[in-house]
């Protein structure tokens, strides 16, 4: 048995996994014992094997905002990326992802590999790359990790998984030095310059840092953070993410034009994102603009002012506990995102899994909840603010069309990548 096992079972960690799932702890100190004899059936006994996690992360306000310096609000969630991790003496990277393929990836050579594009190696060859131009160290490990993040879920389990890597290049390599906003933007680069996808930094630094919290963009290499204290459920509320079955894996063309569209409109007034452009300006050239962009592009630029403009109304109201502003806000984002936005319905007409899920919550929720796409869009999951006292009846009805399981409420995780013991 693994020394990290015996700790584990002997109740060591009992406390920080209190702190980290609540009353979940048991279910998740099951779920790590089984991580430590997998990891000892793939890569045998060690004295140094550790237990870390990274937390999945849910989007609250502020829709495709990020990648245009932008403003956002968004929490970690319990469900987690879990793993099991040894050092190695050499330069090779061993993971077995429970699911997955193993993987196995030699730091000797950093540079992009265009065989591992949209491929986990390719993050953890970016990550490297990353930490090491900045002055960071680097080294080997072996790894059996398990996720509870749904992959196509909104919850981001690829970021999950991003900072899990960086979590522990900088706890074995770098004595647990390495900050949240450092190991986000490491996971961003690998993400842009590896795997191939033009994400923005909202998804990495929400799982980096954890907690409830707002974040501004502005300047991207050093975000505004501030953590939020709000408890849903005195408030007689709580968040629920609705999975309608679509996945993310061939939407990369969608996300990617959402960006281009804002981003022909800020080129159009000599910048690169749209917080650099005047609102009024904007307004004042539609017109003109007309004539060089898309009206896709216009209706989406008007829906990154309106939601960059409401997500620190949301903080606000968050902070005074006026959960009927917040739940009037929530609510004027989701309808800005699926008209302006325009990222609930993909090119692909069969897929209309979120148009679903949001009429649904209309109809079961009325005026008393709240409901918008969540995260990238197009597919996948929506959001969903529900009285307790209507808990029961919403899960039920989404259920009924989505399948068992596809409704869950999920609690807020206060901190981001860690070694647990």
């Amino acid at each position: 048995m693994l020394p990290i096992k015996t700790k584990l079972t002997n109740g060591d960690f009992d406390a920080t996994l209190w702190y980290l799932y609540g009353e979940a702890r048991q279910a998740q100190k099951a779920k790590y014992a089984a991580l430590t004899d997998a990891f000892e059936g793939a890569f045998g006994e060690s004295m140094d094997a550790a237990l870390f996690s990274a937390p999945g992360r849910s989007e609250i306000g502020g829709n495709h905002t990020d990648h245009q310096l932008g403003r956002v609000l968004a929490a970690t969630v319990t469900m987690d990326t879990r793993a099991v991790v040894a050092p190695r003496s050499d330069n090779i990277v061993r993971i077995h992802s429970q699911g997955y393929t193993p993987l196995c990836v030699s730091l000797d050579h950093l540079a992009p590999n265009a065989a591992e594009e949209n491929a986990s190696e390719a993050l953890v060859r970016g990550i490297a790359e990353r930490l090491a131009q900045t002055g960071r160290k680097v080294g080997g490990f072996d790894a059996v990790t398990a996720s509870d993040v749904p992959k196509g879920s909104g919850l981001s389990s690829s970021a999950a998984f991003s900072i899990l890597v960086c979590t522990i290049f900088s706890v074995l390599y770098n004595d647990g030095e390495i900050p949240p906003v450092e190991q986000a933007l490491a996971s961003k680069y690998a993400e842009n310059r590896h795997f191939g996808k033009p994400s923005g930094l909202m998804d990495q630094l929400a799982c980096a840092v954890g907690g409830f919290i707002a974040i501004d963009f502005e300047q991207p290499e050093e975000p505004k953070i501030e953590k939020i204290d709000c408890d849903l459920s005195a408030l007689g509320y709580a968040i629920c993410i609705v999975n309608c079955g679509g996945n993310h894996a061939d939407l990369t063309h969608e996300y990617a034009a959402v960006a281009k569209d804002m981003g022909d409109v800020a080129r159009v007034f000599g910048k690169t994102v749209l917080r650099e452009v005047d609102e009024a300006e904007f307004y004042a050239s539609l017109g003109q603009l007309r004539k060089s962009v898309s009206d896709r592009a216009l209706l989406r630029a008007m829906h990154f002012f309106d939601d960059n403009a409401r997500v620190p109304q949301q903080a606000q109201a968050l902070k005074n506990q006026d959960i009927e502003t917040f739940r009037r806000l929530m609510n004027a984002s989701g309808r800005s995102s699926f008209m302006m936005l325009q990222n609930v319905c993909p090119t692909d007409a069969s897929e209309r899994g979120l148009a679903l899920a949001l009429a649904l919550s209309e109809r079961t929720l009325g005026d008393r909840g709240a409901w918008r796409v969540h995260g990238g869009g197009f597919a996948g999951t929506i959001l969903a603010l529900v009285p307790l006292s209507m808990m029961a009846a919403y899960q039920a009805q989404m259920e009924h069309v989505f399948g068992r399981g596809c409704c869950y409420r999920f609690a807020v995780r206060p901190v981001g990548g860690v070694k647990i013991g």
